[in-house]
């Protein structure tokens, strides 16, 4: 029943008779997970209305860097100039709010593949 229970999202298996003390720290815990999942929750949507708010280019501009191509090699694969793909960059970088490459990488990684735990309905 305790396997059963856990497995169906529990927090904690309190066996009778159990101190009162438990109880209050099996729901302070339960509460610090929800506090936790809601905030993942909603980066995860905040991340994704920016990805939202690039354009179709700046997106494939966007994954073409963070999969490590150099200016010139994406300009290339799009067709376009060098200085062009500098601009959309930085337009990337700001609409995104990234402050660095490294950051703009972890953001993608998230929108891409979040965890079972950070699929956000940001439908609200």
């Amino acid at each position: 029943m305790t396997v059963r229970a856990m497995k169906s999202g529990a927090v904690e298996f309190l066996a009778k008779p159990f101190r009162n003390q438990d109880l209050l720290d099996a729901i302070h815990q339960a509460l610090d997970r929800d506090r936790v999942a809601r905030q993942q929750e909603s980066d995860l949507c905040e991340l994704r209305k920016r990805y939202e708010s690039l354009t179709a280019r700046e997106r494939e501009v966007m994954a073409l860097v963070v999969s490590g191509r150099l200016n010139k090699q994406v300009a290339y694969e799009l067709g376009t100039s060098e200085i062009t793909v500098k601009i959309q960059r930085g337009q990337v970088m700001r609409k995104m709010k990234a402050e660095s490459l490294a950051e703009l990488v972890g953001m993608a990684a998230k929108i891409m593949h979040p965890s079972r735990a950070e699929v956000a309905n940001c439908t609200r």
